[in-house]
């Protein structure tokens, strides 16, 4: 019973409350758009509001217009045809979205770029014409240009797309940038008198802290979204916040150092050291800032818990300064497993996950779901078989819904959803309160260039991030029985990797997660090799330790035994070899049915013959494993398992029990581990403390399986999608 939080919904009195009994609420919450009425606040829950900091102060920010959040834009680059060229800066964005800030202290951060040249046009050079809102260039013929310039942010993100998505029909909100002393003061004034006029409220959940995920909507419906990132920090910038800075650091940020040609600060890029620089001032703001809105949450006797999503930016989480907030718990929403673990790892009192589907007409994705067409039962159930497997590792406390409840009365199918998976939920929760589950010997490291900051995410929601390869390897780790850390390249300087018996490696060439320019420092190369020569296991995926200019494309080439032709080596022999497949390791009759196997990826060879090919695609290595010293270099070209539906879950399953297969061989040479079944589509947790063991069938069949725990063999047969729980002999 409990640890459940349910979206309530004024004018929807009995549905809220037939429903809180059904799913033996303890928490109703309102949802953003929506209100409690007296009947549910005085119902006997407890009561969770929610409070959107930034927004909802249209009236005050209309009398300080300053104080609006900014943003740098780029816009495209242009050709000039003859000397002079002429841009309309507001041609390429949505201007309901953005409006042109020039005023004098915007206007000095202003840049003009030769892109052909990547030189830096003079101010006298061009010239700003406030008229028409346009910019015009001395040009060089035939030559590219640019213009960067800051604008204010007028129609805050996420009202903005519920407009769209959600029909909402009410003003525009604007959002307000609390570095201006007289915003940071209006906000403590409006929590404080907020809190005296809602005596009902246990928990004052803030829907988010300052600064929103970076969403660039472009004029054109052909390219709507610019530019996306979850972690970005492009949306903190102020002149106010830049000269500030420049006091602090001693040296000034250029509108350059955010747009960077266009390309902007995704955290998928290797960050600047000006980047890790502004992040950190940013981030000390919202800390000391926040902090002092926490406070009067705690002295109005209420709890403080933080949703970690939409406006997170600045607080982070794995930072090490999370305490310090004094949140009492953090709320995340969840579509995958590596979403759950990501929640579970935040230094926090209470963990809530807040399951998907949302209660709207329309996904995140844009498919319907409490509309026609939707079929939102199949969703909530797709989901929670990604996020099971992570909670069947790490505890989180709570679990609830959000949106509009009225939606799921013409669904009775999700109602059983939610159902079957409170009771879950409840069942693992309890397990987990007797003691931790067991995992297996292998210490894990997942090297990448922001290390333990980024835990369990690359920049936010899955959807954002399909595209890259470690994000597949985190959801398929998320629900394996492992120890498992982040670590930076810094860390493999600086500190000791005697605990770690495998590191990871997976991304791009010149990515963040690869590690790009990070492996131009031989001593990371000497670091690593000396590691893995002792008896460490190097896995590398995609195009681990890629960097140009050295004799090898994967600096750590030595020790996988492949490597990466660009077309460099195109006149160069290339060594013959034999497949040497390993029983077992790889499901292919199953993975073949589904459609899923381990992709080519161009250009992979042979250094020196010497590495045992297990798979292979044609004439190219596509999966290898090669002894050096002590240890071993394995190399994937690519994976592809993820939680939210870039491949189906049929596929999900059998590549992450290829990925357990292949760590439990490279480490100890045999495929077998206690505590492991037999079956790909069945994975199994034991909570010995509990003295319980658990069968999770992460498939839409009946399945059987069996593992062996302690000599003792234990078998079941399990409904589709369903747990089965057993006890420990």
């Amino acid at each position: 019973m409990g640890n459940f939080t349910l979206p309530g919904e004024a004018g929807y009195e009995v549905l809220t409350l037939e429903l809180a009994k059904r799913w033996a609420a303890d928490v109703i919450r309102d949802s953003d758009g929506t209100t409690l009425s007296k009947e549910i606040l005085e119902a006997g829950y407890e009561i969770y509001s929610t409070i959107c900091l930034i927004r909802e102060h249209n009236e005050w920010i209309k009398e300080h217009l300053h104080t609006r959040q900014q943003t740098f834009l780029c816009t495209l680059p242009k050709t000039a045809a003859g000397t002079s060229l002429t841009f309309p800066l507001m041609n390429d964005f949505f201007n309901e979205q953005f409006k042109i800030n020039d005023s004098p202290d915007a206007i000095k951060f202003w840049q003009v770029y030769n892109r052909t040249d990547d030189d830096l046009v003079p101010k006298n050079k061009w010239r700003y014409n406030a008229a028409d809102g346009s910019v015009t260039v001395d040009a060089d013929p035939w030559r590219q240009y640019t213009v960067s310039f800051l604008a204010w942010r007028v129609w805050e993100e996420i009202s903005m797309y519920n407009h769209v998505t959600n029909n909402w029909n009410k003003e525009h909100l604007m959002q307000l940038n609390p570095y201006y002393p007289e915003a940071r003061s209006y906000l403590k004034q409006y929590i404080k008198k907020w809190c005296d006029n809602h005596p009902e409220t246990s928990v004052v959940r803030f829907t988010s802290l300052f600064y929103n995920f970076v969403w660039i909507w472009g004029s054109d419906s052909r390219n709507r979204h610019l530019f996306t990132d979850w972690s970005s920090y492009d949306f903190t910038v102020s002149p106010a916040a830049l000269d500030d800075f420049e006091k602090e650091y001693g040296y000034a940020l250029t509108a350059e150092d955010f747009v960077q040609q266009g390309k902007y600060n995704a955290a998928h890029r290797v960050p600047s050291v000006k980047k890790r620089s502004w992040m950190d001032f940013i981030s000390r703001f919202v800390l000391e800032a926040s902090r002092e809105l926490v406070n009067i949450v705690h002295a109005a006797g209420k709890k403080a818990y933080v949703f970690y999503d939409d406006c997170w930016v600045g607080m982070e989480p794995y930072n090490g300064n999370f305490k310090k907030y004094g949140f009492d718990g953090i709320i995340k929403c969840v579509f995958s497993g590596y979403e759950v673990r990501l929640c579970a790892n935040v230094p926090a009192d209470v963990h809530e996950i807040r399951f998907h589907p949302y209660l709207f007409p329309v996904g995140l994705g844009g498919a319907p779901t409490f509309s026609q067409g939707g079929k939102p039962g199949d969703d909530a159930r797709r989901y929670w078989i990604n996020a099971r497997r992570a909670l069947l590792r790490q505890k989180i406390e709570r679990c609830g819904l959000g949106g509009y409840l009225h939606l799921v009365k013409d669904y009775p199918d999700f109602l059983d959803a939610m159902d079957d998976i409170l009771s879950e939920f409840r069942q693992i929760y309890a397990l987990h309160n007797a003691g931790t589950p067991c995992v297996l010997k292998q210490k894990i490291a997942i090297l990448h260039t922001w290390g333990v900051l980024r835990s369990w995410t690359l920049s936010g929601h899955f959807h954002e991030t399909s595209r890259h390869i470690l994000i597949h390897v985190l959801e398929s780790l998320s629900g394996l029985p492992f120890d498992l850390k982040f670590i930076s390249f810094e860390d493999i300087i600086k500190n000791s990797l005697s605990d770690i018996d495998v590191i990871i490696s997976a991304g791009e060439a010149g990515d963040a997660w690869s590690g790009g320019i990070n492996w131009n420092d031989s001593n990371i190369v000497r670091r690593m090799t000396e590691w893995v020569y002792n008896g460490g296991t190097f896995i590398g995926i995609g195009e681990p330790s890629a960097v140009g200019g050295y004799n090898t494309f994967l600096r750590m080439a030595h020790v996988l035994g492949v490597d990466i032709d660009k077309g460099e080596r195109a006149c160069h022999g290339k060594w013959t070899f034999d497949v040497n497949q390993v029983e077992g390791l790889m499901p292919n009759a199953a993975l073949t049915a589904q459609g899923a196997d381990i992709h080519t990826r161009e250009g992979v060879f042979l250094t020196d013959g010497k590495a045992h090919v297990l798979k292979a695609i044609g004439n190219v290595p596509v999966l290898t494993i090669n002894d050096f010293g002590k240890g071993k270099g394995v190399y994937i070209a690519d994976f592809a398992a993820a939680g939210s539906g870039a491949v189906n879950s049929s596929v999900n399953q059998l590549l992450t029990r290829f990925l357990l297969n292949l760590i439990n061989y490279a480490t100890t040479g045999s495929l077998e581990a206690e505590g492991i079944t037999d079956n790909p589509y069945i994975e199994c947790a034991v909570f010995p403390d509990a003295g319980k063991i658990v069968f999770a069938n992460n498939s839409t069949e009946i399945r059987t399986a069996s593992c062996f725990w302690k000599s003792k063999k234990y078998s079941v047969e399990t409904e589709p999608g369903k747990i089965k729980i057993l006890d420990l002999q």
